[in-house]
């Protein structure tokens, strides 16, 4: 038999200390950051998750092999860049829609700035039936606003030559001319029926462009004009408040303010030691000039009438009279400042389909606050005038560069 101290347990043996002091995953704190950031962070947890799956070199457990290390160097520099990446995805994404969001509000502006202006400057018109007066109070509020732009630096200030100022005058004159021309225009007939005629602004431009500067319209160009004098002309004979010296007025400014880009490209041609000129500055220069010309044509044709002496003597309402000649003054200057702000960020043709869009609103606005009466023809030739107008638009941007005769 065997002793008892054969059976005797054995001493226990202590195990293997661990270091309780360190808890096995450490504490990291929280940190709040921007979506960029989470996005990025987000993606290193995701990476981290497909980390080397032994957890030794984590907790001193078991010793790392060099190949798991590689790999997780490896992993992690991947998961690096695509964190950079997504980070800077999500930034763009941002960006982006910040931008749209501003163009569409410049959008917003420039209808709304045109709406008020049609109204306001109708309802002066329709009591004060002086349009070189109008037109001159319009030059002057814009002619100040320009001024007080460049002395507080919001506006930089051009430098310009004397040659670029001679080249300025004449697209000053025609500037002129069209303004006072659709002032007269809106004097005479409904703001709706002034502005179906100025849709006809595409067949002026074509054949202007092709008499000064030789550039030769393509046959689908010359077509989509056709739906656009067909629909003015529709929309002239059915037209309510018809009078020749209201069309031809609408007429004639289409033909200057035509005749004005077509100057443009032909005398405003930058030389290598003048500085180029953006198109606010430009503008706000023409307005400028234009004040000083149309002031003596007011004292030798209609007189200063736009003071409150006549006004009351006239039994108007002095207060209202300037204060909505001076908001139709203001927003005349704000929606063209607002049109080259959008046309320094968009391409002319998306420039051009804005304003046939405008011209829509401003018609539909204008008959429902006049209370215009319109027939269903009358409508039917608008809409046929201003459908040619977008196809114009849209061929613009399809087609070739024109062919110089």
């Amino acid at each position: 038999m065997q002793s008892a101290a054969a059976f005797r347990p054995c001493p226990a043996r202590p195990l293997a200390s661990r270091n309780t002091s360190r808890p096995l995953l450490p504490a990291r704190p929280l940190r709040v950051s921007s979506p960029g950031a989470a996005v990025a962070s987000a993606a290193t947890t995701r990476c981290a998750a497909v980390g080397p799956r032994g957890l030794g070199p984590e907790l001193g457990l078991l010793p790392a092999s060099p190949d798991l290390e590689g790999k997780a160097r490896q992993r992690s520099v991947a998961c690096s860049a695509s964190g950079g990446a997504a980070a800077e995805k999500a930034e763009k994404e941002g960006g982006g829609f910040l931008k749209t969001l501003q163009l569409g509000a410049f959008f917003g502006l420039w209808y709304l700035f045109n709406i008020y202006f049609n109204i306001y400057n109708k309802q002066v018109l329709k009591v004060f039936p002086y349009p070189i007066n109008i037109t001159e109070v319009q030059f002057a509020v814009g002619a100040a606003v320009a001024s007080f732009m460049w002395i507080t630096g919001i506006l930089k200030r051009p430098k310009i030559s004397g040659a670029q100022l001679v080249a300025i005058v004449p697209l000053a004159i025609v500037h002129t001319l069209g303004n006072l021309f659709t002032n007269m225009s809106l004097g005479k007939v409904a703001v709706s029926f002034t502005h179906t005629i100025k849709a006809m602004e595409p067949f002026f431009s074509v054949l202007l462009s092709a008499v000064f500067l030789g550039e030769l319209p393509t046959v689908s160009v010359v077509l989509s004009l056709l739906p656009i004098v067909g629909g003015v002309a529709l929309a002239s004979l059915t037209e309510a408040s018809f009078n020749w010296a209201g069309f031809w007025s609408a007429m004639a400014s289409n033909v200057t303010f035509q005749s004005r880009n077509v100057l443009s490209k032909k005398l405003m041609v930058k030389k290598d030691n003048e500085e180029s000129l953006d198109n606010i500055n430009l503008f706000s220069i023409i307005t400028v000039m234009s004040f000083f010309l149309l002031a003596p044509v007011v004292f030798f044709t209609e007189g200063v009438k736009m003071t409150p002496t006549f006004l009351q003597s006239a039994g108007l309402n002095v207060n209202q009279v300037l204060t909505r000649s001076l908001l139709a003054a203001l927003c005349f200057h704000a929606y063209q400042q607002v049109s080259y702000m959008i046309l320094a960020v968009v391409s002319p043709v998306t420039h051009s389909v804005g304003n046939c869009v405008k011209r829509v609103v401003v018609i539909v606005t204008s008959v429902l606050f006049f209370r215009t009466p319109v027939s269903p023809i009358n409508s039917l030739g608008t809409a046929i005038a201003l459908a040619g107008v977008f196809i114009y638009s849209q061929l613009k941007r399809l087609k070739p560069k024109p062919k110089t005769a």
